[in-house]
């Protein structure tokens, strides 16, 4: 066999093995946004930059994400040297947030802290790869300093502040259930009402709920979102 043979078969190899690395999965949330936040920015990891939703009341689109991203930062528009794999440095007080190798697929969640200095945005990544995690499951996050307990239809939910937990599908099939919840604040020996109310539950899709602190707010709030895809195995 020709070494110019040889070559092409190398080179075409390797076009198929770059081809199937694998890649992060991400999707964009931004919680409780103030009304002059941006509705598209830059997601940059250093080395290319691509332009994305900071969606509100639904999850992003699903972005890709090189695996071998240490970082993520979020710029107000497109970095110099996009396209070329070699990105200008990020500006000074840009929001950054560092990635772990091992996740694979994640929420990005943006907050404003409402301040009137630049940024005013923060970054949080949330996982959501993991086997525990799958179709018609919750995923709680408290974002807060209180506990949080009650019923979600046939669970039970407790929640220490500044905590994760992944709850079990409230209902078997496409149906509303019954919600109660409450709240303790920190230091506090009794408990006040979250909610009273009914949710719907469907088995195709995983549910990310958040417990945030609005700011001015004395009650957290409750963010329940959806996440739908339809090429899941799971």
């Amino acid at each position: 066999m020709s070494r110019l043979v040889l070559i092409v078969l190398h080179l075409f190899a390797a076009s198929i093995l770059a081809a199937d690395d694998p890649m992060r999965t991400c999707r964009i949330l931004f919680l409780n946004p103030p009304e002059n936040a941006p509705e598209k920015m830059y997601l940059s990891d250093g080395s290319s930059a691509l332009e994305v939703e900071l969606a509100r009341m639904s999850f992003s689109p699903v972005y890709e994400i090189r695996v071998e991203a240490e970082w993520l930062a979020l710029l107000s528009s497109e970095p110099a040297g996009s396209g070329a794999g070699r990105l200008a440095p990020i500006p000074e007080n840009t929001p950054v947030v560092k990635l772990d190798s091992g996740v694979l697929d994640f929420y990005l969640i943006v907050t404003s802290d409402g301040r009137p200095e630049h940024p005013p945005l923060k970054l949080q990544v949330i996982r959501a790869d993991g086997e525990n995690f799958v179709r018609g499951k919750m995923l709680w996050y408290n974002l807060t300093d209180h506990k949080v307990g009650g019923q979600l239809g046939k669970r039970k939910l407790l929640l220490g502040g500044r905590s994760r937990k992944v709850v079990d599908a409230p209902a078997d099939d496409i149906e509303e259930y019954r919600v109660s919840l409450y709240f303790q604040p920190p230091g506090s020996d009794s408990a006040e009402p979250l909610c009273e109310t009914a949710w719907s539950h469907d088995p195709r899709s995983r549910t990310v709920f958040f417990v945030i602190q609005p700011q001015g707010a004395m009650i957290p709030r409750v963010i329940g979102i959806p996440d739908f895809r339809g090429d899941e195995d799971q």
